[in-house]
């Protein structure tokens, strides 16, 4: 499988926006995601230059979605 793409914390909310998620707020250095529609799902975002890849891995677990899913919504 290949290797995860670095990716911003403020790239990865445009790209959340794009199936669904909006800020709700922030928090520090975290932004606070929430899903438009059931079921309404809250995901925390790091504000970072580079989200690690482990941070990244649980972020697109805590979405449902899977690797390839979440590659095909970053290179969008």
């Amino acid at each position: 499988m290949p290797k995860l793409k670095p990716v911003s914390g403020k790239e990865l909310v445009k790209k959340l926006a794009k199936i669904g998620y909006f800020i709700d707020h922030q928090t520090g250095s975290h932004f606070i995601l929430r899903l438009k529609l059931a079921p309404y799902r809250r995901i925390t975002v790091p504000n970072h230059k580079e989200i690690a890849k482990g941070t990244l891995r649980a972020i697109i677990r805590e979405l449902g979605l899977s690797r390839q899913e979440f590659e095909e919504l970053v290179e969008k």
